[in-house]
């Protein structure tokens, strides 16, 4: 294949991402300065090469997985990111009030935002995570809200060294002192249980215990079952942004496939399968994503200290490539320098 045949293809990918029509050779004429006949023969040879196709009785042609891959791998030129893009992730990225894991999950969901795709952060399961520590900090009583109710700092530490804080009101009908015996009493019988399982044994272990000694027992329970319940969503291992996006593309314009592409997204075992140890960003399309052969999945592992886990964006096989593979390179180098 020589130089003409390549610009040839990539002009081809490109406009039909942009269009989701097919590639006419009248319409490439000015664009590479030879005639139409020349044109087709060049669609011909890219066809017989597998990497182009002919939908039904049109003279325009569409990429194939192939011609995506040959694109993606020769042909795919890296797309700058604009001022403004690059000032959306590193607002996040700079905020230093925010724990690692949640500013990954935002930048993403921005991506998912900017790109109009999918996007998935997968982490280590949340049964792989155990509880290790659980401490109540009381804020300064002026901080009480209208309601009288005073605010407290719930911090959680796992097994994986995450730490996690949420801020939470609680009733002024609550001792203060009840809950720090309750919290001290869970860290004694509850440490190394997995925070998906925390919440069960607070109600049926812990409950029985305090309920003769704990004047609101039933209050507190419910304050480290909200706050164990949180935490769990939180350090979950499956985490979308834009999950309907790639419902919106032409694609899955029909009744059966947008029923179909639902069902894969709730379908959390199927979606872990998307996850990879391989620090590359990679692109799998169609078929080879083992997700739908009507999608394309560009997925990278990420390390930052105890977190790790995986970076995805699921679309369309007609994705930007390039500018969904910049800013997937943008976060990850951002994060782990």
């Amino acid at each position: 294949m020589g130089e003409r045949q390549e610009e040839l293809l990539r002009i081809i990918v490109e406009t039909y991402i942009q269009t989701f029509k097919p590639v006419g050779s009248k319409s490439l004429v000015d664009q590479l300065h030879v005639s139409s006949a020349t044109i087709r023969n060049d669609m011909a040879l890219l066809e017989d090469l597998n990497l182009l196709e002919k939908e039904h009785s049109s003279s325009g042609r569409v990429p194939s997985e192939a011609g995506y891959k040959y694109y993606v791998n020769n042909l795919m030129k890296p797309k700058e990111i604009t001022g403004e893009d690059v000032l959306k992730l590193q607002t996040i990225l700079n905020n230093n009030s925010l724990v690692v894991s949640d500013a990954i999950q935002k930048c993403m969901e921005i991506i998912s935002d900017i790109t109009h795709y999918t996007s998935v952060v997968i982490g280590p399961s949340v049964d792989a995570s155990t509880l290790q520590q659980i401490s109540i900090i009381p804020l300064d009583s002026d901080d009480e809200d209208e309601t009288g109710d005073r605010r407290v700092v719930a911090v959680l530490v796992t097994n994986l060294g995450v730490v996690e804080n949420k801020q939470v009101n609680i009733s002024k009908e609550i001792d203060m002192r009840e809950l720090i015996k309750t919290c001290e009493l869970i860290n004694k019988a509850l440490v190394g249980t997995p925070l998906s399982k925390v919440t069960e044994r607070l109600e049926l272990e812990i409950k029985p215990r305090i309920k003769d000694v704990i004047n609101r027992y039933e209050e507190v329970c419910n304050f480290f079952s909200t706050a164990f319940h949180d935490f769990a969503v939180d350090n979950s291992d499956v985490v979308f942004g834009g999950k309907t996006n790639i419902l919106d593309y032409k694609e899955y314009n029909e009744p059966n496939k947008i029923k179909d592409m639902i069902a894969k997204l709730e379908n959390v075992d199927l979606v872990k399968n998307i996850q990879t140890l391989d620090s590359d960003i990679n692109v799998y399309i169609g078929e080879e994503t083992e997700f739908d052969p009507d999608v394309t999945i560009i997925k990278t592992h990420y390390k930052v200290g105890n977190d790790e886990g995986t970076l995805a964006i699921i679309g369309p096989k007609r994705m930007e490539y390039d500018k969904v593979v910049t800013l997937l390179n943008f976060l990850k180098s951002y994060i782990e320098k």
